[in-house]
C-alpha cells in the first residue's frame, strides 16, 4: 500500500482501531431533511467528536469551513431522488480530480445489489476503485438498500459487504443487522455500521452500535440517529464511549443522559 493511501486512512480510521464518522450527505436524494436544513449550523456543535465528515462536493464548499481539520469522505455517487422512479439508478457525480482539488480522505459511492440497476452500480465502483487507487485515496462503498429497508438482514448484507470488498472497497458501510458477524466475518476489509432511518430512543442507538462492535465493526456511520435527536451532542459523545473507550450499553446511556441535561455553549 503506498505512502499516500496509507496516511489516507490513518486520518480516519483511530490509532486505537476505531471510528465515528458522520454523513450529512442525505440531501443528494432527500433535499433538505428535517434538522438538516442548514447542514453548517447543524455539524457545527458535532465536529469535536466526530472522526471524520461523509458529504457532498457541495455542501462541504457552502457549509464546512476550509480550516476545519476533519477528514472528508467525499460523496461521489447519485443523481436520483426520493421522488424519481428508481433510487439505485445511480451514477458517479464527482470525478476523482475534484475529490483531490477538495483534499478528501476518502470517497464514497453505493451499490445496490439485487436491483435492477446492480451491473451498473458495481461496474462504478470498479472504476472509482482504479482510480482512487492511481491516486492513492480509499473508497468506501455504502451497501444501499434504497427504498427497500427489508433487505437489510444478514445474507443479504453479508452478499453486498463481500462484493464490495471483491471489487476493491477499502471500506465497506453497511447496515447493523441480527447476526451481524456473519456480515463482518464474511468482508475481509473493515466494516463500518450504518444507522439508517432514525430509531424511536437513543437506547436502541447504543444497542446496536454496541452489538455491531462486539461483532467485529470497526465503527459507525452515523447521521439522522445522532443530529435528528433533540440531544445530538449528548447521543454522539454517548456513541464515542462505545466506539473509542469499550463502554456499555449502560454506560453509554448514563453519560447520555447526564450530557443532556447540560446547556449548550454559546
Amino acid at each position: 500500500m503506498e505512502w499516500g493511501m496509507k496516511n489516507r486512512l490513518a486520518q480516519l480510521i483511530k490509532p486505537d482501531g476505531h471510528c465515528l464518522f458522520l454523513p450529512i450527505d442525505h440531501g443528494y436524494f432527500q433535499g433538505p431533511t428535517r434538522k438538516l436544513e442548514k447542514p453548517g449550523e447543524t455539524i457545527r456543535p458535532l465536529l469535536p467528536y466526530c472522526d471524520g465528515l461523509f458529504v457532498t462536493r457541495g455542501v462541504l464548499r457552502a457549509s464546512i469551513d476550509p480550516e476545519n481539520t476533519k477528514p472528508i469522505i467525499l460523496r461521489v455517487s447519485g443523481g436520483t431522488s426520493m421522488v424519481g422512479k428508481d433510487l439505485s439508478d445511480e451514477g458517479v457525480t464527482t470525478s476523482m480530480e475534484e475529490a483531490i482539488r477538495l483534499n478528501v480522505a476518502a470517497v464514497g459511492i453505493s451499490i445496490f445489489v439485487g436491483s435492477d440497476h446492480e451491473k451498473e452500480s458495481l461496474l462504478n465502483l470498479s472504476k472509482l476503485v482504479d482510480e482512487g487507487e492511481k491516486y492513492g485515496i480509499p473508497v468506501m462503498a455504502v451497501t444501499a438498500v434504497g427504498k427497500e429497508l427489508e433487505k437489510r438482514d444478514a445474507r443479504y448484507l453479508a452478499l453486498s459487504s463481500r462484493i464490495a470488498a471483491e471489487l476493491g472497497a477499502r471500506i465497506v458501510k453497511t447496515y447493523w443487522c441480527e447476526n451481524f458477524d456473519r456480515v463482518v466475518n464474511g468482508c475481509p476489509v473493515p466494516v463500518v455500521v450504518a444507522g439508517g432511518p432514525k430509531v424511536d430512543t437513543e437506547l436502541e442507538v447504543f444497542e446496536f452500535v454496541h452489538d455491531g462492535m462486539e461483532k467485529g465493526a470497526i465503527g459507525v456511520n452515523l447521521g439522522r440517529n445522532v443530529w435528528q435527536n433533540d440531544h445530538p451532542v449528548a447521543v454522539i459523545k454517548a456513541l464515542r464511549t462505545i466506539i473509542h473507550e469499550k463502554a456499555t450499553v449502560k454506560e453509554a446511556n448514563e453519560i447520555f443522559e447526564q450530557e443532556k441535561v447540560k446547556k449548550p455553549k454559546a
